[in-house]
């Protein structure tokens, strides 16, 4: 019965196996710690190392990355930004420049230097991550 509503399945709900067993355990815990850092879990994200530092208003104006510094103005900078980060792409965005650039003209209070540090943060350890899975597909029959 399965295979009859197989052919008409959207590609996303398709279930892929993975040989042998484990890796699929492996992808499924890594999969658990994206899910955890996207909903922004104080517990997977962890500490922040980027100093929001510089004299100013906090105003952003022209965001940008340079040598490890995120720049929201001439004087004020995110420090010890990972270039990850500031350049991963999430579909069709970069969600490290998206967030600052919608901001553009607004001063950054506390809590958006601080929401922006978990940004930066997540979007690192999301490349970590990502960079560690590894699956082998079952080339065998998928009904």
């Amino acid at each position: 019965m399965r295979g009859r509503y197989v052919a008409t399945a959207p590609p996303s709900s398709r279930v892929l196996l993975t040989e042998p067993a484990d890796e699929f355990w492996d992808v499924s815990a890594k999969g658990t710690e994206l899910r955890k850092l996207h909903l922004m879990d104080p517990s997977a994200i962890g500490p922040t190392p980027f100093l929001f530092t510089g004299d100013g208003d906090n105003m952003v104006e022209t965001p940008r990355f340079e040598d490890g510094r995120v720049w929201i103005n001439t004087t004020q900078y995110f420090d010890n930004a990972p270039a990850v980060s500031w350049g991963f792409y999430i579909g069709g965005y970069q969600p490290a420049q998206k967030w600052l650039k919608d901001r553009k003209g607004r001063e950054l209070r506390i809590e958006d230097v601080r929401h922006y540090q978990r940004i930066l943060k997540i979007l690192a350890e999301t490349d970590r991550i990502m960079q560690t899975i590894t699956m082998t597909l079952d080339a065998g029959e998928s009904s």
